[in-house]
């Protein structure tokens, strides 16, 4: 095809501008994770019969109660995907009135619309949700009631739709003053945002939802800490202690925050049940996210999908409205964006899980070096398994869409290579 008539259905066809973004979005996405991927992400693992570290029954156990929150987590995104779908295409006589009605004030129109957005989405998704909680109980993984469970979901739908209104006028403002290049603004934006939350979220909001004890210097898990990160050249900032067993009997450990509010985070339910060379492997390896800087790291991968990815929002949303769109930058086209984004989401979400999962490797291959210990790094998958009920081997699709770290036997088997000599 001649370049100048290529040219020509591109300026004339919404849906060939479409499928050029989003195939220039997988190529540069996947770009981004082959060029942020770690240099090194430990050794091939072996295959593992999980069936000799799990019984059969505790095996059963968890597939099975992970296959019923699969399915919860699905249809509640299915349910948010009909709802924003409904408020995008609605027609006059609908909710869409309400949006058009928004439209007399742009700016607070805008933050309004976002707000609502968000809280239909949330809401429309609260039965299965109340669902997977109590799924939770039931098998012992859950010890939140469900009036403090309801608490946390307010907290959370109350601070979603804050971030909502804030993202819908702000994007809204840049769409309505730049109507075709408002992606630029947009991008430095998004990522700002992303950037602001890394830093400030350990601060601003994780204590709305639990209670931080700061291990003071002279305390001997502290000590540990300290040591284990001297070992891999870290310097171990702030190390605290979070009261997860308020709501779950889960194992885990994660660290948050950039510069100043950078911290490594225990859950209680880690420090009081398991062993200390389990503790070592889980510390290790959350001081490898540090040596790693896989904090900047996502950040950095966000910086380089994100002009694309809203470039593609851009022409999704236009032909999100149904025979009659709302004008772009209006409250009305809110659902719309909102919904546009949502599906180039899960689309960058594949290659970003692609990162997480090469990212989560390289740093149990630090922990394996730090500690010398592989068989600590076993019994640690092994107690999670049971403990936080995961399913060691989930359906590849599963894995795509969802999986941000390798599975258990994955795990198992890396550790088994590097313990037969494979670094």
């Amino acid at each position: 095809m001649p370049l100048i008539g290529a040219r020509d259905i591109l300026r004339r066809s919404p849906a060939a501008r479409a499928g050029l973004f989003a195939a220039a979005l997988v190529v540069v996405a996947e770009g981004a994770v082959f060029v942020l991927s770690p240099a090194a992400t430990g050794p091939e693992p072996l295959a593992v019969e999980i069936g000799r570290y799990l019984p059969a029954d505790e095996l059963a156990r968890a597939v099975d109660y992970r296959d019923g929150q699969r399915i919860l987590l699905l249809a509640g995104l299915g349910a948010q995907a009909l709802a924003l779908g409904a408020l995008a295409v609605g027609h006059p006589g609908s909710a869409r009135a309400l949006f058009d009605r928004l439209g007399r004030h742009p700016v607070l129109g805008a933050a309004s619309a976002g707000a609502i957005v968000v809280a239909v989405a949330e809401l429309v998704a609260l039965p299965t949700g109340v669902w997977a909680h109590e799924r939770a109980v039931d098998v012992g993984l859950s010890t939140q009631s469900l009036g403090a469970w309801f608490g946390d979901q307010g907290k959370g739908l109350a601070i979603a739709a804050a971030i909502g209104a804030a993202g819908a006028a702000a994007l809204s403002a840049l769409i309505r003053r730049y109507p075709r290049g408002w992606w630029i603004g947009g991008s430095v934006v998004v990522v700002g945002y992303g950037a602001a939350m890394s830093l400030l979220a350990p601060v601003l909001i994780a204590p709305l939802f639990n209670s931080f004890e700061k291990l003071p210097e002279a305390s001997q898990l502290r000590q540990r800490v300290v040591e284990l990160g001297a070992r891999g050249d870290v310097e171990v900032g702030e190390v605290s202690r979070v009261d997860a067993s308020r709501r779950s009997t889960a194992l885990n450990a994660y660290v948050a925050g950039i510069g100043p509010t950078k911290r490594v985070v225990l859950y209680d339910t880690l420090i009081d049940d398991t062993k200390p060379a389990e503790l070592d492997s889980v510390v290790a390896h959350e001081l490898g996210h540090v040596a790693h800087s896989d904090i900047p790291r996502g950040i950095l991968f966000a910086a380089l999908v994100t002009p694309l990815g809203l470039l593609l929002v851009r022409e999704l949303a236009n032909g999100l409205g149904g025979r009659a769109p709302a004008a772009p930058g209006t409250p009305a086209a809110v659902p719309g964006l909102f919904l546009a984004i949502a599906l180039v989401g899960v689309a960058v979400g594949v290659a970003a899980n692609q990162l997480s999962r090469q990212v989560e490797a390289s740093a149990d291959a630090f922990a394996l070096k730090v500690t010398g210990d592989p068989q600590a790094l076993i019994d640690l998958q092994v107690r999670l398994a049971t403990t936080n009920l995961s399913d060691p081997d989930p359906p590849a699709i599963i894995r795509l869409l969802f999986g941000t770290h390798p599975t258990t036997e994955e795990r198992i088997g890396a550790a088994l290579a590097w313990k037969a000599g494979s670094r």
